[in-house]
């Protein structure tokens, strides 16, 4: 070649430039790329998996609970019962003791196992949201009464106030990861238990139309509710065939009795069409056994009774087997959510419901930690995978909690719906194919290509299908970290929570509507949207 065609030597420091800025540019492309949104049928997470790899008990191990379950529902019974309760379950076979005990004879149970619901769906306002809960299908929520919201910056508690349940409903709203929205807060400015119960509901369903779960102090409280609800649902006919709120009942005060005002809310929502979450709440070493097997036996003699009691007002009745037992650390009887004993708990509890072919609910992701720090992330991580892998259909208080229930984070809602498509590309598991065994690729690449996968056919088609990116966590190297300013995951939770809040006002419940609801009930305390 001529010396004046020659092209000069590049600069060695030119050269580095231009394959940085190459690579830099194929990794922007394809962060670009997973940015971009996703259609459901190729999202890697969506709601609904199937888990069920996980199961702590053996199959013995069930058969024998179920037998003590059988047994001490024959021969223990429980307290308390309201004479509704009383009239019902002795009209399919309940037995009153001259103690005042009711007790369930083993057939009775048997039979209402079999005819109970099953395989059926929790509605949201907007259709996208339906839940199946069936199998070993999964669905991640929030739930809770805790008292005080978190203020990260300042690093304090201050009492939870009716904004705040809105707020994390509209959060929740924009949440791909967090199915559906069970209150998880009590408004403290609200001391009235009828308009607490109310307002509640109002600010729950007008700010997601994902499925709702709510709670009612008594049974008067449940008529204007649902009067509310079929506003909004365009008349009663309509919200019976697509409930899209569903009633968390704790029936039942552990160990073995009946509540009052909780039976009383649980025959009006029945009566009104509302589904119910049959929850049993006991604390291993406190209201249930501390041996953790016994636990089980309790939470689930009990949800069964609620499962009685609710067939024998309807029969196939729609209803939540909502094991919810929980654990206390034994030195100083304190709960203890975030625990390893709480993950184990919550997935027996699943494959107790599996086993009865019922529709399953217990709690994961309760944090002890009081802010969202390392303790926050590897106690939800643990509690809430465990609950997924065990095919746990609906798994509450899974995202924002903290303080064994006491405390919720609005910030923490947006790191754990990074943390739940975590967990659910675990419980997605790994798909065998003759595709996915990829020997025409191995050779291609190996035999014909450059000896890496990076821009194969089979990655670029596959980076999205088969692999979950989170929103805000943080995977660049030390050097992009540094060169971003060294953003951390709290600060970044801290910048989308403000962005959704001044920005996201939903509108599912449309201005008319709403202006409409607010001329019937004089008693919503809740501003209208800036939005």
């Amino acid at each position: 070649m001529p010396a004046a065609l020659e092209k000069p030597a590049p600069d060695r420091t030119d050269a580095d430039s231009e394959t940085r800025a190459r690579r830099s540019g194929g990794r922007e492309a394809r962060r670009a790329l997973r940015a971009a949104p996703l259609s459901d049928d190729i999202r890697p997470v969506r709601a609904g998996l199937e888990g069920g790899r996980y199961r702590p008990l053996g199959e013995n191990d069930i058969e024998r609970i179920h037998e003590a379950v059988l047994t001490i529902l024959e021969t223990v019974g429980f307290a308390n019962a309201i004479p509704g309760c009383i009239e019902a379950c002795t009209r399919v076979g309940a037995e009153l003791g001259p103690d005042g005990r009711l007790r369930f004879p083993r057939n009775l149970v048997l039979a209402t196992i079999k005819n109970a619901a099953r395989h059926f769906t929790l509605h949201g306002q907007d259709p996208r949201h339906d839940m199946i809960v069936q199998g070993k299908r999964v669905h991640y929520g929030t739930a809770g009464a805790a008292v005080h919201v978190v203020d990260v910056a300042k690093r304090e508690y201050r009492e939870s106030k009716l904004q705040d349940i809105y707020d994390a409903a509209r959060m929740v709203d924009c949440l791909d990861n967090i199915h559906f929205f069970q209150r998880p807060m009590v408004p403290r400015d609200i001391p009235d238990p009828l308009d607490m119960d109310f307002n509640t509901l109002y600010a729950c369903v007008t700010g997601t139309s994902k499925h709702v779960g709510t709670s009612f102090t008594v049974r008067e409280n449940v008529a204007p509710a649902l009067e509310m609800l079929h506003m909004i649902a365009g008349g009663e006919e309509k919200f019976r065939a697509r409930p899209f709120v569903s009633n968390s009942n704790c029936f039942v005060v552990p160990p073995m009795k009946f509540a009052e005002d909780a039976c009383g809310v649980l025959e009006a929502c029945v009566e009104g069409g509302i589904p119910i979450l049959l929850l049993s709440a006991g604390q291993a070493g406190a209201t249930a056994p501390a041996a953790i097997a016994g636990t089980i036996v309790q939470a689930v003699a009990e949800v069964l009774v609620g499962l009685v009691y609710v067939n024998a007002l309807k029969p196939g009745y729609p209803a939540i087997f909502g094991t919810w037992p929980f654990v206390s650390d034994l030195r100083t009887g304190a709960m203890s959510g975030g625990s390893g004993e709480q993950a184990l708990l919550t997935a027996a509890c699943a494959q107790m419901a599996q086993f009865y072919d019922l529709p399953g609910g217990s709690a994961a992701g309760m944090a002890d930690s009081k802010l969202p720090d390392i303790q926050s992330g590897y106690e939800k991580g643990i509690t809430n995978v465990m609950a997924g892998l065990s095919g746990l259909n609906l798994i509450y208080e899974s995202a924002g909690m903290h303080a064994s229930l006491l405390g919720f984070c609005l910030e923490s809602l947006i790191a754990d719906n990074d943390m739940l498509g975590q967990c659910l590309r675990c419980v997605r598991g790994i798909e065998v194919s003759d595709e996915a065994l990829s020997i025409d690729t191995i050779a291609d690449v190996c035999l014909n290509g450059p000896g890496h996968y990076l821009g194969h056919g089979q990655t670029l088609q596959l980076m999205q299908k088969e692999y979950f990116y989170p929103a805000v966590a943080d995977r660049y190297s030390p050097k992009e970290w540094a060169e971003k300013g060294k953003p951390d995951l709290l600060g970044k939770a801290i910048e989308e929570k403000k962005r959704i809040l001044s920005s996201y006002f939903p509108r599912h419940v449309p201005r008319a509507l709403d202006e409409a609801l607010r001329q019937r009930f004089q008693n919503i305390y809740l501003p209208r949207p800036a939005g």
